[in-house]
C-alpha cells in the first residue's frame, strides 16, 4: 500500500510506505509552513505512536521550534491546545480509524484547524530544496502540557445547557469501547465526572487493537453483547483518536453513525432561542437527510459542503453556523471548537437522555428514520471523471444534481452520492432511502449502471 497523502494529512503503514524518512521530510515542511514557531503534538496511542512521534518532536527541534507535547490524547485535544496558545500550528500521529498497523500525521494550523487546500500548498512547496536545521544554540525547546485533558473535560462540560449535576442524579451505566486507544485517557474519567457507572471494555491503553477500529456495528459485537448483559443503558464507542461518537442502545442495537449527529443537531435546536434558529445547520454531502429534516421542524437553514472535517469547519466559521458535523460520527460544536469531537457528543448525548427521560431507543426512535448504504466499484483504467459525468446526465432532468464533491443525486424518496478516490482506482457510492431494501437497491442499480457505462467504453468493471 503506497502512502497515502491527502487534505487531512499523510497516512501509511508504518515501515512500508510511512517511514522515518517520510517523518523528518514532514516535519521539515511544518516548521516552515510555521516559521519555526510552537507546534503542539500529541498521538492517539498506537504501538508505532512513541517511535513516530519521538521522530517528529525531535526533527522540529531541530528545525528551531518549541515542541508543548501532550502525550496520548484524542485528536480534539491538540486542536484546543492549539487554538488557545500562541503555537503556530499542531500535529496529531494518527492514522484515525485505520488498522493498527497504520500511522500517519495530521496538521492544524494556528487556529487549531486542519490545513485547507490552500495551506496544504503552501505545506507541500517545504518539500522541496535541501533540508537545514538550526545550531546547537537555536535548537527548540521541549515542553509538556499535563492540563490537557482536563482542559478538554472542562470545555465539554461548560457548553450551554449542560446541567452537570442533572447527569448525575440519572446515574447513568455506560459500557464503553475505546479500541485501547485515545479513548481510554479521557473517556472514563469524563463519565466518572458526570456520575456513571462505567464499564470499561478495551481501555487500558496499550494501542494493541482489539478489533478492527472503525466503529462501525460490525466491529462493536462485543459492546452490544456488554450493553444487554450488564443492562446498561446506553453503549459508546470512539475511534483511535477520539474524534468519532458511535453509539449503541440499551437493547445492544446501535443506533447508527449517522444518527450521533442528528441527536446531537435535534438535542441543539430545540434549545436554541428562536431568533437564532436562522443561523444554519452545517453538515457535508454524504451526511443522512434526517438533519435536514430535524432542521425543518425548527426553521433552521442546512447547509452542505464537500466531505471532510475542514469543509464543515470552514463553512460554521462562515455562516456562524449553530451546529454541524459529519455522518461519520462527527459532531462539531462551535462553543468547545470547529472540529469533531466525540467527547463534545457524549456530553450533549447524555444531557439529551437525562431530558427525555426515556431509553436511547426511544430517542432514537423519536427522529426521522433513514438507512444508508455505502458501497464502492472498481474502475480500473477508465477515467473517473468521464464516468462521473454521465451518471450526471443520466440523473439530469430526474433528480437534483449537486456537483460540489462528485456527484450528488436527489429524489423525492431518496438520494445517492458519488464521489471518486484520489488513492484507488474506485468510485465510492452511499445511497439513504426509507428503507434498507430500498437503499440498498439504489446502490446495486447504480453499480448496474456504471459497469454498464464501462463495458461501452471497453473496460471491464467488477
Amino acid at each position: 500500500m503506497s502512502l497515502m497523502e491527502s487534505i487531512s494529512g499523510v497516512r501509511g503503514i508504518f515501515g512500508s510506505s510511512l517511514t522515518p524518512e517520510v517523518v523528518v521530510r514532514y516535519a521539515h515542511a511544518f516548521a516552515e509552513f510555521c516559521n519555526k514557531r510552537p507546534v503542539v503534538v500529541g498521538r492517539d496511542g498506537r504501538i508505532t505512536g512513541k517511535i513516530v512521534t519521538n521522530i517528529l518532536v525531535s526533527s522540529l527541534l531541530a528545525k528551531g521550534c518549541d515542541v508543548r507535547a501532550i502525550g496520548i490524547c484524542p485528536t480534539p485535544t491538540v486542536a484546543l491546545e492549539t487554538e488557545h496558545s500562541d503555537a503556530a500550528g499542531g500535529v496529531i500521529v494518527t492514522a484515525s480509524h485505520n488498522p493498527i498497523e497504520w500511522n500517519g500525521l495530521k496538521f492544524l494550523n494556528s487556529d487549531g484547524i486542519f490545513l485547507d487546500a490552500d495551506e496544504n500548498r503552501e505545506l507541500r512547496k517545504h518539500f522541496k530544496g535541501e533540508f537545514t536545521y538550526a545550531g546547537w544554540n537555536k535548537i527548540g525547546t521541549h515542553s509538556s502540557i499535563p492540563e490537557a485533558i482536563d482542559n478538554h473535560i472542562q470545555a465539554a462540560l461548560g457548553m450551554k445547557h449542560i446541567d452537570i449535576d442533572a447527569i448525575r442524579r440519572r446515574k447513568f451505566k455506560v459500557a464503553l469501547d475505546c479500541v485501547n486507544a485515545a479513548g481510554g485517557v479521557i473517556v472514563p474519567t469524563l463519565l466518572e465526572l458526570l456520575g456513571c457507572e462505567v464499564i470499561p471494555l478495551h481501555c487500558d491503553v496499550s494501542g494493541i487493537f482489539a478489533h478492527t477500529p472503525e466503529p462501525l456495528p460490525e466491529n462493536l459485537t462485543q459492546l452490544a453483547d456488554t450493553v444487554r448483559k450488564e443492562k446498561a443503558d446506553i453503549g459508546i464507542a470512539v475511534d483511535p483518536d477520539v474524534d468519532r461518537l458511535v453509539i449503541i442502545d440499551e437493547n445492544g442495537n446501535a443506533i447508527g453513525e449517522e444518527y450521533s449527529i442528528a441527536t446531537v443537531v435535534k438535542y441543539v435546536l430545540s434549545h436554541t432561542d428562536t431568533s437564532e434558529r436562522n443561523r444554519p445547520v452545517v453538515i457535508n454531502l454524504s451526511t443522512t437527510r434526517a438533519v435536514e429534516d430535524i432542521a425543518a421542524v425548527y426553521g433552521t437553514p442546512v447547509i452542505r459542503t464537500p466531505v471532510g472535517e475542514i469543509n464543515v469547519a470552514k463553512r460554521m466559521r462562515e455562516a456562524n453556523a449553530l451546529i454541524g458535523g459529519e455522518g461519520s460520527g462527527g459532531i462539531i460544536h462551535p462553543d468547545v471548537h470547529y472540529g469533531r469531537d466525540a467527547i463534545v457528543g457524549i456530553v450533549i448525548v447524555l444531557q439529551y437522555l437525562t431530558e427525555f427521560g426515556k431509553p436511547i431507543s426511544a430517542l432514537r426512535e423519536s427522529l426521522p428514520n433513514y438507512f444508508i448504504k455505502k458501497d464502492k466499484i472498481l474502475i480500473r483504467d477508465a477515467n473517473p471523471d468521464t464516468i462521473l459525468q454521465s451518471i450526471a446526465e443520466i440523473g439530469n432532468g430526474k433528480g437534483t444534481i449537486n456537483t460540489d464533491d462528485g456527484i450528488r443525486i436527489d429524489y423525492p424518496d431518496y438520494w445517492v452520492h458519488f464521489r471518486k478516490s484520489n488513492t484507488e482506482p474506485i468510485i465510492r457510492i452511499i445511497a439513504e432511502a426509507r428503507t434498507s431494501e430500498e437503499a440498498s437497491s439504489v446502490v446495486k442499480n447504480y453499480k448496474e449502471k456504471i459497469t454498464n457505462l464501462m463495458n461501452t467504453a471497453g473496460i471491464l468493471g467488477t
